[in-house]
């Protein structure tokens, strides 16, 4: 099976989406299929390993994912910094190498410019439309624009969203919430749900790598030799909800003095994080490592504590299931994909939006180790119900499904 996908976010943009596009990719490939993923281009300054675009495919073998990156341009207000605008200008180039790569099935991973082109390119050539329904912009949008009145945000983010729903044959959703707002809308579509699963493999680290590691981390940080690390990793803005972690930090330190924070990620908001820490006195002990590569937030993971999340606008909670692969305790607070992705106290504790419950949780797990070790084992346990090739299995059925039933479907597919 061929299958394209469409997404304006992927690597070098740091996010959940990106994640699951690659996760699934490489997943589908070990299956036996080929996937070609259409993204945007990203300038120099970004780009570090990735390529510029140059009219010509990355083809880094029959392992790895085809990728066309599409012109891009800086979106037309300075809401973010990381996000890219396709142009249409290369949209004939792209299509070109698609028709080439004769795909069966297209899946769309996003709303925006390459959103419409991959549900157009779907429906010229009679191919099946899956979307994934990824992101709550009803609740994300106000972050980007608070200048503007939120039930106009809110109403701009639905007519998307509808658009988007409206064009697809079927719709993925990682969540019981987001089903609850696809029936919401009123779209009658069929929709399955299908969280992104994660690879156990970039989380087998041998003890050498994770010390090499540690020591890399104290150098930078002479804070860090001889605490215990609280590690969140994500994105840092302001719907993650970090603020609550800082203010909450002099307070656990209070009973645990041994205690730093260790906030691994880049995002629109770490300069005013960075600014808030500092005016909070906690430059000795709250630390800013910023971006990190797959390999080596794996190995953050491993050296620290526990993870602990505070955000409320989170999706899927990918995050949390990575903390638990590398038996590493969480306390998060139960809102929207934490739900889901917990279950209740399941690898640790998911507790209501309370500062108060929030530290009494994590101060549970610093002082009681014989609590810590068996939450470490239920971490590790509950992680392996998320594997990415058991969702993968179950994605692939969804394309044969659909395939199946499909009118045009090729002979042979």
């Amino acid at each position: 099976m061929n299958i394209v996908m469409f997404t304006d976010a992927y690597w070098p943009r740091v996010n959940g989406i990106s994640v699951s596009v690659e996760s699934f990719s490489r997943a589908l490939i070990r299956l036996g299929h080929r996937v070609m993923i259409i993204c945007s281009v990203y300038p120099e300054s970004l780009l570090e390993e990735f390529k510029f675009f140059t009219g010509e495919v990355e083809d880094n073998g029959p392992q790895e994912p085809i990728i066309l990156r599409a012109p891009s341009m800086p979106l037309p207000l300075p809401i973010s910094k990381e996000d890219r605008l396709a142009k249409t200008s290369g949209w004939f180039w792209v299509a070109k190498h698609i028709e080439t790569f004769n795909p069966d099935i297209v899946h769309i991973h996003t709303e925006f410019v390459i959103a419409q082109f991959g549900f157009s390119y779907a429906k010229l050539h009679y191919l099946p439309a899956v979307y994934t329904f990824h992101t709550m912009w009803e609740d994300y949008i106000l972050s980007y624009f608070p200048m503007v009145p939120g039930f106009l945000l809110r109403y701009i983010a639905r007519r998307i969203l509808k658009s988007a729903l409206r064009h697809a044959d079927l719709v993925i959703v990682p969540t019981p919430q987001i089903r609850e707002v696809v029936n919401r809308y009123r779209v009658r579509k069929e929709t399955v749900m299908l969280p992104t699963g994660i690879d156990p493999r970039q989380f087998d680290h041998s003890r050498e790598d994770i010390e090499a590691f540690r020591r890399k981390l104290q150098e930078q940080f002479h804070g860090l030799k001889g605490k215990r690390i609280l590690l969140f990793a994500g994105r840092v803005a302001q719907e993650k909800n970090i603020s609550f972690l800082l203010k909450l930090l002099p307070s656990i330190r209070e009973e645990h003095p041994d205690t730093v924070l260790l906030i691994v990620g880049n995002g629109p908001d770490l300069d005013s994080f960075k600014k808030e820490a500092e005016e909070l006195g906690l430059t000795d002990c709250c630390f800013f490592p910023g971006y990190l590569r797959r390999e080596e937030l794996s190995l953050a993971y491993a050296v620290s504590d526990i993870f602990v999340f505070p955000s409320t606008t989170e999706t899927q909670g990918l995050v949390t299931i990575e903390a638990m692969f590398s038996g590493l305790p969480v306390v998060a607070i139960g809102e929207m994909g934490t739900i889901q992705v917990m279950n209740g106290d399941n690898g640790g504790f998911m507790v209501k939006n309370d500062p108060e419950e929030f530290k009494k949780k994590v101060c549970m797990l610093l002082s009681d180790r014989e609590l810590y070790e068996q939450k470490v084992l239920d971490a590790r346990a509950h992680a392996k119900f998320w594997t990415i090739d058991n969702m993968t299995e179950r994605l692939q059925g969804i394309y044969e499904k659909i395939l199946d039933t499909w009118p045009g479907k090729k002979s042979g597919s």
